[in-house]
Formats: structure tokens, sequence, C-alpha cells
């Protein structure tokens, strides 16, 4: 099992979705977690030390990306001349790479300091992605992170906010057996198949997962606190926050 978490943003967090996540860790063990991005609200020290202390408190293998909200925004020179400075401080590389029993993980940084939002991930980090893929052992999931999400609906206000050069890059990393991307972003879950969505022309699905906000109070319309797990049988769950009972539940349809 894989859990996928994303939107933290720290300095928002809830203290009860904290505790339940870390009860579900202890309940179901997960192989890794991986966090999509956006693991601050402002890119602070203390919001970076206090996401560093939870992610560890799982006792989970993880894996981390920044997201656009892990970048100074109001303090002009440390978004352009050091932007990741704390980021890199409390969690090292901005691009990693993690293998597991079940799941060969990689992590693309889609984040420019000269945009607010926007993803942008360049010809060189899709060929990199590819070469690791092609290289990647055949019998593990071959699942990518990066924050913004491949495919966002065009009446989303967030409607332009997909990485720059991100069908070429799904077409390329498809080609090379890549299963899932793995996005936050848009604070709501979903599923889709980018291969018809973006007509890849690939002989198997790729699928564009995003996570709701794990634990944080910015909620986005109805959708409440949530998060993935993926199965190492390749299917997905969404899992909800129920407020009577103080836990994570999984959806139903």
């Amino acid at each position: 099992m894989l859990l996928h978490l994303s939107d933290l943003h720290f300095g928002t967090e809830r203290q009860a979705c904290m505790r339940a996540i870390q009860d579900f860790c202890a309940t179901h063990q997960p192989e890794v977690v991986v966090v999509s991005g956006d693991l601050t609200q402002r890119a602070k020290l203390s919001e970076f030390y206090h996401c560093k202390q939870f992610l560890e408190s799982l006792n989970t293998p993880y894996l981390v990306i920044p997201g656009n909200h892990d970048i100074p925004l109001y303090h002009i020179w440390k978004r352009a001349f050091r932007p990741f400075t704390l980021y890199q401080l409390f969690f090292g590389s901005l691009e990693k790479t993690l293998i597991t029993e079940h799941f060969y993980i990689v992590g693309v940084n889609s984040i420019r300091r000269r945009y607010h939002t926007r993803g942008h991930v360049s010809l060189e980090q899709i060929q990199k992605v590819a070469k690791l893929l092609e290289l990647a052992p055949k019998n593990k999931l071959k699942i990518i992170a990066v924050h913004q999400p491949f495919y966002i609906a065009e009446e989303s206000k967030h409607a332009k906010d997909c990485p720059v050069l991100a069908v070429l890059a799904a077409k390329k990393w498809g080609a090379q057996g890549a299963y899932a991307l793995l996005h936050g972003h848009l604070h709501n879950a979903a599923v889709n198949d980018l291969n018809p969505i973006l007509n890849l022309n690939l002989p198997n699905p790729l699928y564009d997962v995003i996570a709701g906000t794990a634990i944080s109070e910015r909620l986005h319309g109805q959708s409440p606190n949530g998060f993935n797990v993926v199965h190492v049988d390749g299917r997905f769950e969404h899992f909800l926050f129920d407020e009577n009972s103080q836990s994570f539940v999984v959806a139903t349809k």
C-alpha cells in the first residue's frame, strides 16, 4: 500500500486529521508515503519543522516534492535567489527516487520561482525521468509525483496551472511504463486516465491521480480533508475525514 498525501499546508493544519493519519499508518502500515507538494502554507521555518516532525512520526519511508506554497511568496529577494533554501534544509534534494517492495517512485519538481501557481517541467527533466523509468525494475509499479496535475478541467479556476510540456512528459513517461502520476494542488480528489484525454496513443492507461488536502483547514468547496491509497495491484481508493468518528474512512461512490 502506498499512502498518497498532499497539500498539508502546515501553518493551517488540523490536529484531529494529523492524529487520524498517524492512527491510519499504525493500523495499516503502508509501504511508503508520498507527499505531492505544498508541505507548508508560507514556506516558514516553523512550518517546515512541524511538517518534518509529523512525517517522521508516521514511522514509514516517505518521499516529498515541493509545491508552489513551499517557496516564499512575499519575500521577493528569497523567492528570486534562494527559493528552496528552507525546503532543502529539512528535506534535501528537490527530486528523489525511492524504491520499495512494490513501488518505484520518482519525484519531479514542477515549481519555478517566476510563477505563482503554474507548473513547469523541462526537457531535461523529461529525459531524466524517462531514463529512470527505463532502468526501473520491471516488477514494480512506476509512480511519478508532480505537484500540479497534468489534466485540469477547463471550467476550473486552475485550468492554466497544468505544467508546461505536460503532454510531452506524459507521452514519454507513459511509453517507459509509468503507471500513475500523483498530484495535489486542487484540494479535490480525482483519478483520470491521461491516455484518451491527451491522445497519447499508449498501449496502457496512464493515471493522473489527485489527492485532496490531507490535514489543512484550507478546504475547497464541499471537499473534506482526504488522502489516496494506491494498492499493490494498482487499485486507487479515496479516504475522507469523518468528523463524527474523527478518522479517515473510504469514500463511497
